[in-house]
């Protein structure tokens, strides 16, 4: 069967499973202002729309814990075919749904796909890429989770015209049912194409499949030869990791507990913590709500551009990423979107007014708190809702996806990943229930709890978290390992290259698997010609 070499497009189709997270943050978003869906349902406020909206976040935390077994033992490849499926069963469920209890079924169910596939598609880009794009090819998840965002919601834009409108008492249930059966098409054509993607190289190799690593690696790396210096330095890389993490028993749960690999675990799991305590998956949630809220304008409509800018400010970062860094994106991020939220919080409370009397209405009353008869100042906290949402596509969006994938060794990455993804569900979780009533019960004071939240995580990132761009994935025990402050420049330059220079000079000679054992060893890598053996160097 023929399969694809390209990294940009293998890395670019593995993203639907991010583009299916998008779908899932805005499934919600488009139908909450329609008649259809306030009739058919009853009207869900509060708590009974957070339990609704946390659904799905809460069957995306059991996939997350579950996804690593499936992408340990049936490959990082498999388990996003998997995945695929649970989608396709949820969103059938959905769309038929006929009460709550349906929807919150559907909704679980579907979640479980998010939950894997936003751990695993990661990782599976992670362990394809080169180092010098690793950062822009797994960016691209978070480009296709914007976009799965955009599309949803436009889908669902479109729908809420359905009958007489998104205000027409009577409107029929096909304005919300519509939306949640189109997005079974992006898991089917997902679960078919990987079919055509190849097996992550450092899957096969963990599980001794050598020949295969390697044809992958010359196929990605080398134009095909498994002869080229890359693919011999990267193949040399990678065996002497693995090595390494047999020799430590680097491969069970028990392993993520030891101090050196404990304080990773941490860190790639506050990352995810922080990257929804920040506020983001709010403003994509309940957008409509906060929209409502400053009383301008239409609110789906003004929604929408929001949803555009987050596509669009992420394409810089997958440009960039490589480049910037991934220590000053998080920093950066976060000391802007404290700032945007307090000026939000800070506007909120000295021009609205609790949501009573003449001031409510039909359109309106699903808040308490509202910017009445003012235009400057709600003009004024759309356009920080906007700031806020380029400041996230272009910092912490990108940057919290590919951290965690590639800070941790081959043989646990997939069970420290699913760790730290499975954090990122967890407070979605938390705050798709809790934001309701947050905005609901203590209004504008919400952005500043957000905005304290974004200081904490500066804080956090500036003391605990080194740069890790430029470095291959078996360079990260150096980084971490090296007693060098988070906050100091570790080394330039990788092993990688310096290897991969010694192999074209001839200084090294490494034999590569095909057809015979995978062992490297040192007697395997020899000086050339005048060199002592003596003088040796792997």
């Amino acid at each position: 069967m023929w399969q694809a070499s390209n990294v940009y497009f293998i890395c670019s189709f593995a993203a639907i499973g991010g583009g299916l997270f998008g779908f899932d943050i805005s499934s919600m978003s488009g139908v909450l202002g329609t008649q259809a869906y306030k009739r058919y349902f009853g009207g869900p406020v509060s708590y009974r729309q957070g339990g609704i909206t946390c659904a799905m976040p809460f069957g995306s935390l059991v996939g997350a814990l579950s996804s690593s077994f499936l992408a340990d033992r049936y490959s990082r490849r498999s388990s996003i075919q998997i995945a695929s499926i649970f989608w396709i069963v949820g969103s059938i469920i959905q769309c038929a749904s006929i009460n709550i209890g349906m929807l919150v079924v559907g909704r679980v169910i579907a979640g479980i796909c998010v939950g894997i596939a936003s751990s695993i598609c990661p990782v599976y880009q992670a362990e394809i890429a080169p180092k010098e794009i690793r950062g822009r090819v797994v960016s691209l998840q978070q480009w296709a989770i914007t976009w799965g965002i955009l599309i949803q919601y436009f889908i669902q834009y479109g729908a809420s015209w359905v009958g007489g409108g998104p205000d027409d008492p009577n409107q029929p249930t096909s304005a919300f049912r519509i939306p949640w059966g189109v997005q079974i098409v992006p898991a089917v054509i997902l679960f078919f194409g990987m079919f055509f993607l190849p097996k992550s190289p450092r899957w096969l190799a963990s599980k001794d499949r050598w020949e295969e690593a390697i044809q992958v690696m010359a196929k990605l790396h080398g134009g095909g030869d498994v002869n080229h210096p890359k693919v011999l330095a990267e193949y040399q890389e990678i065996e002497e990791a693995l090595r390494f993490e047999r020799e430590e028993a680097i491969s069970s749960y028990k392993q993520l507990v030891v101090p050196r690999m404990l304080k990773r675990v941490i860190l790639g799991m506050s990352i995810q913590m922080w990257s929804q305590l920040c506020g983001m998956n709010v403003m994509m949630y309940y957008v409509v709500y906060i929209m409502e809220g400053a009383n301008i304008a239409s609110p789906l409509l003004t929604a929408s551009i929001q949803y555009i800018l987050n596509v669009t400010l992420t394409l810089p970062a997958i440009v960039y990423l490589d480049k910037f860094g991934r220590r000053p994106s998080m920093l950066i991020g976060s000391f802007l979107m404290m700032s945007y939220l307090f000026v939000v919080g800070a506007l909120q409370a000295s021009y609205g007014e609790p949501n009573v009397g003449a001031l409510k209405d039909k359109t309106n009353s699903d808040i308490s708190w509202i910017i009445h008869d003012n235009k400057p100042v709600s003009k004024a906290i759309v356009a920080m809702t906007y700031l806020f949402v380029c400041t996230f596509a272009t910092t912490w969006g990108p940057t919290s996806w590919t951290y965690p994938s590639e800070i941790f060794p081959t043989k646990i990455r997939a069970k420290a990943v699913s760790l730290a993804t499975a954090s990122n569900w967890f407070w979605n979780c938390i705050l798709a229930f809790a934001v309701p009533p947050l905005l609901w019960n203590i209004n504008w004071k919400m952005y500043m709890i957000f905005a304290t939240f974004n200081g904490a995580a500066f804080i956090h990132m500036f003391f605990t978290a080194p740069e890790t761009k430029g470095k291959t994935l078996e360079e990260m025990d150096d980084v971490f390992d090296s007693g060098i402050p988070a906050w100091k420049a570790v080394p330039k330059g990788s092993r990688l290259d310096q290897l991969q220079r010694d192999i074209e000079a001839g200084k090294i000679k490494i034999q590569h698997p095909i057809g015979g054992a995978p062992a490297v060893t040192e007697k395997e890598v020899e000086p050339v010609v005048t060199e002592p053996p003596a003088a040796a160097t792997t």
